[in-house]
């Protein structure tokens, strides 16, 4: 007997709406050489399952773990780290948002496409009880991912580290403080290349593993989606990446997504905040989550939290503070990235991105047509420009209260097509985006939403900038170079950031103990090739350096460096060094490694460079790389259509015991890529694996 299976999806886009039925033997999962599945099907719908179906055979631990703290559930696997996302979600209110906004706002085809990923999820938990980590997990609701989307708007947008510093009783110290978080994003019209073709880098700089590592996919449907890229377990699309016609880039800004405010409380009533005037009452919540103690083993944990009329908000041993983040009244970030997938072109494109459904992030854009853009995206409140909005808010007037206005779109800091015939962004400032003629101008934004001032750029875009000077046009391989460029620029950093350049110029005789150290950085040439002599060096001093200003609760983005930092961070290496390798000139190879299972690779690159790795000391001495490079894709589009050339670090698959677990390893940690195909007779032709997801039995 031919099994067929199919799978009902209850849509609910009308309420006369109809099931749509998913017919799994249309689906197919095309697994090429390294495993990267290409899910092929008649609707977008029936992708959708693919794709769940497939991040299950190879993320589904990442998937369940980021579901279960979305759920509240994330203390029965993790124990006490569990628990503080469990709180953190609840305090914020996410599941709140998700289920009061759900039915109105999460509507027609893209529902259907949503419902359909969590059919998926479903199916292969009850098809696979083995591999589920906790039996009241599933199912799984659309709901549910909706609040890993909420999560994820406050982690581009960094709201939630205001939130991080109010529980942690840090709030009056510095709210702006942030570790720098990279990635890489550039765009050339074929004004500016030799094969008179439009490039785009996606080069992402995320954690190597763990929730927001990457995971890459290629979608197609017979109804107009066809795009190749990456995105994360639970991703119910991809995030970025190139379809036949366009393509784009994110990479993370910096500006003011959120608003810390401290209410006056009534001397006589402790549960009382004033409010124009009025006493008045905050609202009390507890929340629950189960803390995992031993095997079996777990307890309640409560916790208990308030609310007024400027959101969550903690009691504290230096006063009651709220939090306002704009980035939880939107549920629409999932159907924009949904409906960027589905784009045509350039119009289609930036309709999709004014949604606003993604709260923050860099776009770096490039089309078939030639169209570069860049905009720095961002939904900001319209905020009352009498007060200063950079610190502490008075919690006492409805003047500090936010409205639903947002500061128009035509307000971002944006460039279309510029003269130089290049776009790009390393996280820097939004009015470094193009050449000097056609960059956004500083004057014409709303200081309002708080970007970083200009000349608060880092290493990656001055040296960018360095290389970028140094072509009238440039090759496919010229591309390459500035891509894979692990040097540091001529001047590192600015006055105003991390003045590392001040590492380059110390007085050796001022320190006769660390006199060779200082002299072999004095005469480095700043790169981080396998074969360096004093990267190593240098990365293991940065990391002191880097401890020592965290430790003390300095400013890690924007403040500067001491003499007596740099002193103590090369002590610190030249002592590491001369014991694990009884020299200070070790080849970088030696010292900086890939690590996952058997598998031990050498790996070049350092912080914030072009080419970023950052590195933690490892069991064996070595130093291994845990974030930075991660997934690279490289996009041209020209007179015979797109072309693609991509890597991620590892592998397709997180499972051990997996072929896929690191077959992409050599090519990432020897910077090569593998050719990529759109093309669905040339995947289906090449693929080591044909298959359909398994369904349920009505």
């Amino acid at each position: 007997m031919r099994i067929f299976f199919l799978f009902a999806v209850l849509v609910l886009a009308s309420c006369a709406s109809k099931p749509e039925i998913i017919e799994l033997q249309n689906i197919k999962i095309a697994r090429d050489s390294y495993g990267v599945p290409h899910i092929f099907a008649k609707t977008d719908a029936e992708v959708a399952y693919g794709l769940a179906w497939a991040q299950c055979e190879d993320q589904f631990i990442t998937l369940q773990e980021l579901m279960a703290a979305c759920k509240g559930m994330l203390g029965e696997i993790k124990g006490k780290d569990g628990l503080v996302a469990d709180f953190g979600i609840q305090f914020m209110g996410l599941q709140e948002i998700a289920k009061a906004n759900y039915e109105k706002g999460v509507t027609g085809k893209f529902k259907t496409y949503l419902e359909s990923f969590v059919a998926g999820v479903n199916a292969y938990a009850k098809l696979h009880p083995e591999e589920v980590m906790l039996d009241d997990l599933f199912p799984l609701t659309g709901q549910d991912v909706i609040v890993g989307y909420l999560l994820g708007n406050l982690e581009v947008s960094h709201a939630g580290q205001d939130l991080a510093k109010i529980m942690n009783g840090t709030i009056l110290k510095d709210l702006n403080s942030d570790v720098p978080k990279g990635s890489n994003a550039i765009a050339i019209s074929n004004r500016k290349t030799k094969d008179n073709k439009t490039y785009l880098a996606i080069n992402s700089h995320q954690p190597l593993e763990g929730w927001y590592s990457w995971y890459e996919a290629h979608l197609v449907s017979e109804e107009g989606m066809n795009i190749l890229g990456g995105t994360f377990a639970g991703g119910i699309c991809i995030f970025h990446g190139a379809n036949e016609n366009l393509a784009w880039a994110h990479t993370v800004n910096h500006a003011d997504f959120s608003d810390v405010y401290q209410l006056e409380m009534n001397p006589e009533n402790d549960n009382q905040y004033k409010f124009d005037g009025e006493w008045l009452e905050l609202k009390e919540k507890k929340y629950t989550s189960w803390f995992k103690l031993a095997g079996p083993i777990k307890f309640p944990i409560s916790q208990t939290i308030y609310e007024s009329k400027y959101g969550p908000t903690f009691k504290t041993e230096q006063g009651v503070f709220a939090w306002s983040f704009v980035v939880g009244e939107s549920i629409k970030m999932a159907e924009q990235w949904y409906n960027m997938n589905k784009a045509t072109n350039f119009t289609e494109f930036k309709n999709a991105v004014e949604m606003r459904g993604i709260a923050a992030l860099n776009f770096v854009y490039a089309d078939k047509e030639d169209n570069i853009y860049y905009l720095s995206n961002g939904s900001f409140p319209a905020r009352n420009p009498k007060y200063d909005w950079n610190g502490i808010l008075p919690g006492n007037t409805s003047e500090t209260l936010w409205g639903k206005e947002l500061i128009p779109f035509d307000s971002l800091p944006q460039v279309l097509n510029p003269k130089g015939g290049w776009v790009f962004n390393t996280n820097n400032t939004p009015y470094n985006a193009a050449d000097s003629l056609s960059n956004f101008k500083e004057t014409s934004l709303n200081k309002l939403m708080g970007y970083q001032s200009k000349g608060l750029e880092n290493n990656r875009s001055n040296r960018f900038l360095e290389l970028i000077s140094q072509y009238d046009s440039l090759s496919y391989a010229d591309f390459k170079r500035i891509k894979y460029d692990n040097q540091y620029p001529s001047k590192m950093m600015t006055p105003k950031a991390i003045n590392l350049e001040d590492l380059m110029h110390l007085d050796a005789s001022k320190y006769p103990d660390i006199s060779d150290a200082i002299s072999q950085l004095t005469n480095w040439n700043r790169k981080s090739d396998l074969e360096n002599t004093t990267a190593a060096l240098f990365i293991v001093s940065w990391l002191e350096i880097d401890r020592l200003r965290t430790e003390s609760g300095r400013n890690v983005r924007y403040g500067t460096v001491t003499e007596e930092d740099c002193v103590a961070g090369i002590r610190k290496a030249k002592k590491e060094l001369l014991e694990k390798y009884g020299t200070l000139k070790i080849p970088l190879k030696k010292v900086q490694r890939l690590i996952r299972g058997d598998v031990n690779l050498p790996m070049a690159g350092m912080p914030d460079v072009l080419a970023a790795m950052y590195s933690k000391e490892h069991t064996d001495g070595t130093y291994k790389a845990f974030a930075g490079e991660s997934y690279i894709e490289l996009v041209r589009f020209g007179e015979k259509g797109v072309e693609i050339e991509s890597v991620n670090t590892f592998g397709a698959s997180e499972k051990p015991n997996s072929k896929y677990y690191t077959t992409e390893m050599k090519l990432f940690a020897t910077q090569q890529l593998k050719k990529m195909t759109l093309n669905k007779e040339e995947i289906l032709k090449n693929a080591i694996k044909i298959y359909a997801p398994l369904g349920l039995k009505e």
